[in-house]
Parts: C-alpha cells; structure tokens; sequence
C-alpha cells in the first residue's frame, strides 16, 4: 500500500514539476528540492487545516452509518491520525523519535476537544516542516529506518508519502462536511 502510495505521489509531483518547467522562471529562481517538497506540505496544510477547523465541535464525532460506514474512524480520528502519521513520517525523516505521543497511529486518546486536535495537527505540520527543510538534493535518496516496519525507505519516499496519505483522508473529511451541510473551505 505504501509503495503505491509513494509512486502516484512521485507521478504527481512528476506532472507538477512538468507543468512548472513550461513557465519555467529564469536560472536564479531555479526552486530547490527543499522548497518543493516543504510547498507540497503547505499546499496539503492550507486544505486539510482550514477543513479541521470548519466542522463544528459537536459534529467532531461524527462518523457515517448509512451503507458500508461500519467501523470508519470519526471526523476527530481521521484529523489525529493524519497528524499521529505526520508525526511518524517526519521523525522517520529527521531519524528520531517524534516529539509527542502518538500512541498507535490513532493519536492520543486523551485529545478529545477540538482546539486540543487542532493544535496537535498544526503541531504536526510544523515538525513535517522541520523534516522537510532537511532534505537536500544530496540526502533525499538516502534510506532511513522505516517508521512501519521493518525495512529502509528514502526520505523523498517518506516526504511525499505525507502529501499522499494527507490527501487520502482530507478526500474523506470533505464527504464528512458536505454530509453535515458543511461546504468545505477550499469549495467555497
């Protein structure tokens, strides 16, 4: 699962950097493999964020029912998980151990109100940020210690599978919302 996760997330930023080359800026604007992948981070945090914050509190434990919904995480899940898995990616990347709790990639139990899940997830970005901005046109190949298992995986492997797996539960959030009359903020 991850390594397909990882290859439409390379595809995907392949086509990005094609349709960035076509209006391809003069030499000493020339972006780098740190600025890319750090902007990929902000493109996802600017939707995810700004998603988390539009429900309102008492719909946090929402979760669908009708048809094949048995057994989804709620909206509060999908949000700490994402971050519990920003957490993981990131220190995988940094190659330490992340800064908080993260518990089973579920987040911590104890984060149960949504200014305590919004501050965890934007505390999420910031250390992918920090991961990110280590990740050079040298190191990005390199293998570090897979934070899923066994084996070794490079750290573009794990910068993009952020984005990848990011995306996959804001698509989720969104039907979430709209179920809920919520129009997401990126739709508006």
């Amino acid at each position: 699962m991850m390594k397909r996760i990882v290859g439409i997330t390379l595809c995907w930023l392949a086509l990005a950097g094609l349709g960035a080359a076509q209006g391809q800026k003069p030499k000493e604007e020339h972006r780098s493999v740190t600025e890319i992948l750090d902007h990929t981070v902000m493109n996802l945090e600017h939707e995810f964020v700004p998603a988390a914050e539009a429900m309102p509190e008492d719909k946090y434990g929402f979760a669908p029912t009708n048809g094949e919904f048995k057994g989804v995480r709620t909206f509060a899940q999908q949000i700490k998980h994402v971050a519990a898995v920003n957490y993981e990616l990131a220190g995988a990347i940094l190659e330490e151990k992340p800064p908080v709790d993260i518990g089973d990639e579920s987040g911590p139990a104890s984060l149960t109100t949504k200014a305590d899940i919004l501050k965890y997830l934007k505390d999420s970005f910031a250390y992918v940020h920090k991961a990110v901005q280590t990740i050079n046109e040298k190191n990005l190949a390199e293998t570090v210690k897979s934070p899923f298992g066994e084996g070794r995986v490079s750290r573009l492997g794990l910068a993009t599978a952020v984005a990848a797996h990011g995306y996959d539960h804001y698509g989720q959030m969104v039907e979430y919302l709209r179920m809920n009359g919520i129009i997401p903020p990126a739709s508006r």
